[in-house]
């Protein structure tokens, strides 16, 4: 595992535990040789990420759509920045340069980021492992609800337990580079839970 792409808020939250979390899972990349890949911005939990990282001697590559560049949220200090016409485009760029994934806490745009990319591997667009910091437990009325889409049959057991849950960053950086890729595009016919 070379690379590892992070999802976050332009937001720094409320708490301020969340961006030192977000700072803690910068160098904890950078410590491990890694390259962190993320959405190019120098605001909230995203800033924060890529600042330790690249405090901590790491290599940060960004991407980040025309449009937020123009309106000077992109950061500056780099390794690499990559400056894409579209949101859809720095998904896409992300997925590519990435080999495993992370979402930290954050709101809309790292939810579809985060559903984007679990949707991706469920059909068979890529086979790497996706993981969920659940800081805090950010993220257990997310994760209580995916159980119940289950549950009522929307999602299949074998797409909930592809997405690798844990609140410790180094467990789950461990757990992400020891996991096998994921094949997980097995359809099924009509009533059948998708």
């Amino acid at each position: 595992m070379d690379a590892v792409c992070v999802y976050c808020g332009a937001s720094a939250g409320n708490d301020p535990f969340f961006a030192e979390v977000a700072r803690d899972f910068g160098r904890a990349v950078a410590g491990r040789g890694m390259r962190l890949v993320y959405g190019g911005g120098s605001v909230g939990l995203m800033g924060h990420v890529a600042n330790a990282a690249l405090e901590a001697g790491g290599q940060v590559t960004g991407i980040i759509p025309e449009r937020l560049w123009e309106k000077e949220v992109g950061h500056k200090g780099l390794t690499d920045m990559y400056v894409v016409p579209t949101m859809h485009a720095r998904k896409a760029r992300m997925v590519e340069l990435s080999d495993a994934f992370v979402a930290l806490p954050g709101g809309f745009g790292t939810l579809d980021e985060l559903f984007e990319v679990l949707t991706w591997q469920q059909i068979g667009y890529h086979s790497k492992p996706v993981g969920l910091l659940n800081a805090n437990g950010y993220y257990d009325a997310l994760l209580a609800f995916a159980r119940h889409a289950h549950e009522q049959g929307f999602v299949r057991a074998v797409h909930l337990e592809a997405l690798i849950v844990d609140t410790d960053i180094d467990r789950l950086l461990d757990r992400l580079a020891s996991a096998q890729p994921v094949h997980v595009d097995r359809w099924v016919k009509n009533s059948d839970a998708v």
